[in-house]
């Protein structure tokens, strides 16, 4: 597949427009149509709908989208690791959630780069899906989430158990029910615990995707929500915030998904490493 014509066709998918992508990649909008006529003719499908108003994607296009980008993605990968200095033996590419990056991955990070210094570390923070999309794609070794994806040839382990609690900024809360009870996105297996029990709630007047954006907002506004036992432990002890008694805890594992025949030497080192991190954390 050409290089050009993969880059010429995101950029006119970034932009809807071939006289646009046209000025972006500082060629002639002849030059355009014909890479991406070309690139068409390869994969014999229309990629693009022209109109006046612009280029929108046809359902093949649609399909080849991912396609494209994980092209572009592996090429950049490929061009970093080939400028990496001599001394470096490997790299080790590493995705995680938000949240696990706060709590987990950072202190992990800099304690293994420590002890392996000859093993440079790209780190990703993402989505799940996009993190299971490059783990799929082969641009990162392993992945850390709450609820991975099961495909055939990966490994899936539990590495900790987080409990979410129920806390408030006054010791008297209502709970769920209250008019300031910020809901949390954990995911959709908190999703479904929440909704078995607390049946019949009216929609929050606020929810978050973020738990720390969450957590900010309660301490700032006032309201009660669930969050990760050890991230509010000083928020409790400094009486800023109260355990709402009487209402469920929620159970959430953190996992790691990783290729079971990966071919990265190092791999093995930096999981064992990271199963000593969560243990720790643990205690």
């Amino acid at each position: 597949m050409d290089l050009e014509q993969v880059r010429t066709f995101l950029e006119v998918l970034e932009t809807g427009s071939f006289i646009r992508a046209a000025d972006q990649l500082d060629v002639t909008q002849s030059t355009v149509s014909a890479r991406i006529k070309e690139l068409e003719t390869k994969l014999g499908q229309i990629l693009f709908v022209r109109r006046k108003s612009g280029a929108t994607l046809t359902p093949a296009g649609k399909r080849f989208q991912p396609h494209a980008q994980s092209f572009m993605n592996i090429l950049r990968q490929a061009q970093q690791d080939v400028a990496l200095p001599a001394d470096v033996q490997a790299v080790l590419n590493i995705g995680g959630q938000y949240s696990q990056w706060e709590r987990l991955l950072l202190n992990w990070l800099g304690e293994y780069r420590a002890a392996h210094p000859t093993v440079a570390v790209r780190a990703e923070i993402g989505t799940p899906e996009s993190l299971m999309s490059n783990l799929g794609n082969g641009l990162l070794d392993f992945a850390v989430m709450y609820t991975p994806e099961a495909r055939p040839g990966y490994k899936i382990e539990k590495l900790l158990d987080e409990t979410l609690i129920l806390v408030a900024t006054r010791p008297d809360h209502g709970g769920p029910v209250a008019p300031d009870y910020i809901h949390v996105d954990w995911g959709r297996d908190f999703a479904m615990w929440h909704s078995d029990n607390f049946p019949g709630l009216n929609a929050p007047g606020v929810s978050v995707s973020l738990g720390a954006i969450g957590l900010k907002y309660i301490l700032a506004r006032g309201g009660a929500g669930y969050f990760p036992e050890k991230v509010v432990a000083d928020e409790l002890a400094n009486k800023k915030l109260f355990r709402v008694d009487g209402h469920p805890h929620f159970l959430r594992p953190t996992h790691i998904i990783y290729p079971s025949d990966s071919i990265n030497p190092f791999l093995s080192n930096a999981l064992a490493s990271l199963r000593k991190a969560a243990k720790d954390k643990s205690k």
